[in-house]
């Protein structure tokens, strides 16, 4: 796994799998309004695979990018190149871990509650002003987490 803290391919002090990281989280809002699209023109069970599988990828990336962090020295390690106050970029960070997590758990129960309501039947039907809601929130707390995540690499490594 050496070829993760080779040189990055974005031009920055970024090792690969930060950069890898980086594009995969400025995707994330796109695929998922990609998938809301679905929804929209009533392609639902095309809308619940597409929302899956972005969830699934999306854990995926955040453990390799979690053992990435861990094995290349942490926080720390990557400030050491910064310009960026220590303490500035130690808040930015807290704020997105903060949103990332929320974000994750109302995630995982939108997902969990449309799978309930489709068995029941009641999605499409009763259920789906309050999946809309809920998909809302995610779709703001997927979006705010790769906005913190983009502003967390560019303190780290572009300043």
């Amino acid at each position: 796994m050496d070829y993760m803290f080779e040189t990055g391919f974005l031009g920055t002090r970024a090792p690969f799998f930060m950069d890898f990281v980086m594009i995969m989280v400025a995707l994330l809002p796109l695929l998922a309004l990609g998938a809301i699209a679905l929804a929209k023109v009533k392609n639902y069970k095309l809308h619940a695979l597409s929302q899956s599988i972005i969830f699934i990828i999306s854990v995926i990336v955040v453990g390799y990018f979690e053992y990435g962090v861990r094995a290349g020295g942490g926080f720390e390690k990557f400030m050491e190149g910064s310009n960026t106050a220590h303490n500035y970029a130690l808040y930015v960070l807290l704020f997105h871990i903060a949103i990332a997590v929320i974000s994750l758990i109302i995630w995982i129960k939108t997902i969990f509650s449309a799978r309930k309501a489709i068995k029941a039947g009641t999605l499409p039907g009763t259920a789906s002003l309050s999946h809309k809601k809920s998909g809302q929130i995610t779709f703001i707390g997927i979006f705010m987490t790769a906005f913190t995540g983009i502003w967390v690499y560019i303190l780290l490594f572009v300043y």
